[in-house]
């Protein structure tokens, strides 16, 4: 009950924050290009090649998945970690009645929240990007039906393929206080994944494992299960130095 108390006091804390407008105005970005192409240049479910909605919502995911989210992610998961650093109150959480876990664990489920929040905007954003301009331009639902299971295994994939990412920020952002640095950080290795993208070991990168869900290539391991065991270690890192840091903010 504790750790559930935890969630929603940090939760309210990420109100006073501009991560909210961040995960807004990022998942409705994409889509909102979209809608503008599509009545410019006079396109439609219909007239896009094989199924029209799973052309569009993979179109859609490779604009967002190769830059645009992991920059999200790497902002977001250090505007909300970053909240007790700003306001000097880590001594004060840390006085608390509850364990140092509690408050790692607590901490980064509200950050998976947000992540999980601009995912739903994202979709609902993607999906009136399609409608909205085949029903202008021909006045009818689109011919294809919705692969429901396909868009939800992707999202799926691309949101586990973002773990790494978040972890990685959440360590940086534990790590340092001055706001910039983890931010810094985050852009430069996401900079330098997109530049060594050809390499065979690129998925040694936290940053990386978008880049394969929606830019498949050749590889002898899982990317879903790389991800997720590249989650695991920063995680147990992240909290192993936490818990020994003598000077927890």
């Amino acid at each position: 009950m504790n750790y559930i108390n935890n969630i929603q006091a940090e939760w309210i804390k990420t109100k006073r924050t501009a991560s909210n407008w961040l995960v807004l105005v990022g998942g409705l970005f994409i889509p909102l290009i979209t809608t503008l192409v599509y009545f410019h240049q006079e396109i439609t479910l219909n007239t896009l090649p094989k199924n029209g909605w799973a052309s569009h919502y993979s179109s859609s995911w490779e604009k967002m998945a190769i830059f645009l989210l992991p920059m999200g992610m790497i902002l977001a998961g250090s505007l909300i970690t970053q909240i007790e650093s700003k306001n000097n109150t880590w001594k004060q959480v840390h006085a608390t009645p509850q364990s140092f876990t509690n408050i790692f664990f607590s901490k980064f489920t509200v950050i998976l929240f947000m992540s999980l929040k601009f995912f739903i905007y994202f979709n609902i954003g993607v999906l009136l990007s399609g409608l909205i301009p085949t029903l202008a331009m021909e006045g009818s639902m689109p011919t294809d039906s919705f692969p429901f299971w396909d868009v939800l295994k992707l999202n799926a994939k691309i949101f586990i393929a973002c773990m790494p990412i978040l972890a990685f920020q959440y360590f940086l952002s534990l790590r340092f206080k001055n706001f910039l640095v983890p931010i810094g950080i985050g852009l430069l290795s996401l900079i330098g994944t997109m530049i060594g993208g050809p390499w065979d070991h690129i998925y040694l990168s936290p940053y990386a494992y978008t880049f394969y869900v929606v830019m498949p290539k050749e590889t002898w391991f899982n990317t879903s299960f790389f991800a997720l065991i590249s989650f695991a270690m920063i995680m147990v890192v992240s909290l192993f130095l936490y818990l020994r840091s003598k000077d927890k903010g």
